[in-house]
């Protein structure tokens, strides 16, 4: 019995061809099969890296990733050597790779990186805000219900934020993260960084909500202030809740807010606001 290849995820330029290591070129050259996110940005990315790799390529990408993985599994365990690419970045974050590198682990398969640009660490960098604590959330969900539920559970995060977003979502996202987070909250939006157009953004959510409202393109990733660290006072946040519900606020979406603004955790604040909600109405009851 053969042994076991060896699996790599080779790091891709984010942006300038440039970005190439000398090591992504060497992992591209020497590989046996080669899975690419999207098969035609792949040779165009070799064609910019004057390099022609003799392996064949199969089109790899979260449509399809869970029907590839046994077949390259199947590769890895005849002693081939695999190499993962996405368009742009690191394999395997918020790209095409995760479900691979858990059943080759599982199956003893040795896994390797190619280290390259990364646009969480690039925009991260460059943004300004902390860097000593960070969380990465990606891409939140499509529907704005789900979104707006997901920001409101990071209203107390204490650790800078980095995510993805799509250029036609942006204004979306940043008005939303505004109505969760604060509009006050400080956010850097960073798009096509290292490419000829880079732009960064430095505001409020609130400003650049405002700034995203026209014609945005390119690729994406905002970057997000975390909370403040204080301690606030519990009974002036739920009288806060009460009068943006009393105005026809959502009772979530009040929260959110009020958690912010007062330094309390929404957590507290839901179930206090709860509470308040049920003795008001048993009160009611009894009268």
């Amino acid at each position: 019995m053969a042994e076991p290849g060896v699996l790599i995820l080779a790091g891709t330029p984010i942006g300038d061809a440039a970005g190439a290591s000398p090591a992504l070129l060497a992992a591209l050259t020497e590989a046996d099969q080669i899975a690419a996110e999207d098969t035609r940005r792949f040779r165009d990315l070799c064609r910019r890296l004057g390099i022609a790799p003799q392996a064949p390529v199969l089109s790899f990408f979260d449509g399809n990733e869970s029907a590839r993985v046994d077949g390259l599994v199947a590769q890895l365990l005849d002693g081939r050597r695999v190499v993962v690419v996405s368009d742009a970045g690191m394999p395997a974050v918020s790209d095409p790779g995760y479900r691979l590198v858990a059943a080759a682990a599982a199956a003893g398969v040795r896994v390797r990186a190619v280290p390259g640009p990364s646009a969480v660490l690039t925009a991260l960098a460059v943004s300004g805000l902390p860097t000593d604590r960070f969380c990465f959330e990606g891409f939140l969900p499509r529907k704005s219900g789900e979104r707006r539920t997901r920001l409101a559970s990071l209203a107390s995060e204490q650790r800078t934020m980095v995510f993805f977003e799509a250029p036609h979502r942006l204004a979306v996202f940043l008005a939303d993260a505004a109505a969760a987070l604060g509009a006050e909250r400080r956010a850097v939006v960073c798009r096509e960084l290292t490419k000829t157009h880079e732009e960064i953004l430095r505001g409020t959510l609130d400003e650049l909500a405002a700034w995203a409202g026209g014609e945005v393109r390119g690729e994406i990733t905002v970057v997000v202030e975390g909370a403040a660290a204080v301690g606030g006072s519990l009974p002036e946040a739920l009288a806060a809740v009460r009068l943006a519900t009393a105005s026809g606020r959502r009772l979530s979406e009040a929260v959110a807010e009020a958690a912010v603004a007062h330094g309390v955790s929404r957590r507290e604040l839901y179930d206090a606001a709860l509470k308040d909600r049920a003795d008001d109405t048993e009160g009611r009851t009894r009268r």
